[in-house]
């Protein structure tokens, strides 16, 4: 797993890493963002709802904790053996919304994580244990956590959008 010297670096990645993949959607008509393809797991809808709500529970864990809530990962109503569920909660969550407003929820998130990241010290982000909600038998600093929520599925999921515009772009090919 790629790993970062500061705060700037990480900063640095999340964003260049968001840009990219928001850059996919572009050229994502709305009428098509809960089209299925062979081949690809998620609908474009389906992709940016999983990443705003793990977005969303970064936040609200880090949240939650500030209070003095104790914080259930990955929620208090989903266990982490039935991540399906979870997603499913995701998409419905969020899917209703335009591309243009996931778009935009997931900006806003993003903005949110990088504020978040920039008044940490780097104890708290590097230095396993310092958050409850973040200490599990792995022992993953907080800023593994917002690696693996935010830059590692901007990546991944940033592919999974490009074989999905291919497969709809020879499609439409096939039909002319």
């Amino acid at each position: 797993m790629q790993s970062y010297k500061d705060k700037t670096e990480l900063i640095e990645e999340l964003k260049k890493r968001y840009l990219l993949y928001d850059q996919e959607f572009d050229d994502i008509k709305e009428d098509e963002k809960d089209v299925i393809k062979s081949g690809v797991d998620k609908t474009p809808s389906q992709n940016i709802s999983y990443q705003i709500g793990w977005t969303r529970l970064l936040l609200q864990w880090e949240s939650d904790e500030k209070k003095g809530i104790e914080v259930k990962t990955p929620t208090s109503e989903y266990k982490w053996n039935n991540l399906k569920g979870l997603y499913e909660s995701f998409y419905q969550q969020y899917g209703t919304y335009s591309l243009h407003e996931q778009r935009e929820i997931l900006r806003n998130q993003v903005n949110e994580i990088i504020e978040w990241i920039e008044k940490l010290d780097d104890k708290t982000l590097f230095v396993p244990e310092q958050r409850k909600w973040a200490t599990t038998p792995a022992k993953w600093p907080v800023w593994k956590w917002i690696h693996i929520n935010t830059v590692a599925p901007f990546k991944n999921f940033r592919t999974q959008l490009r074989k999905w515009k291919k497969i709809v772009k020879t499609n439409k090919k096939q039909i002319i």
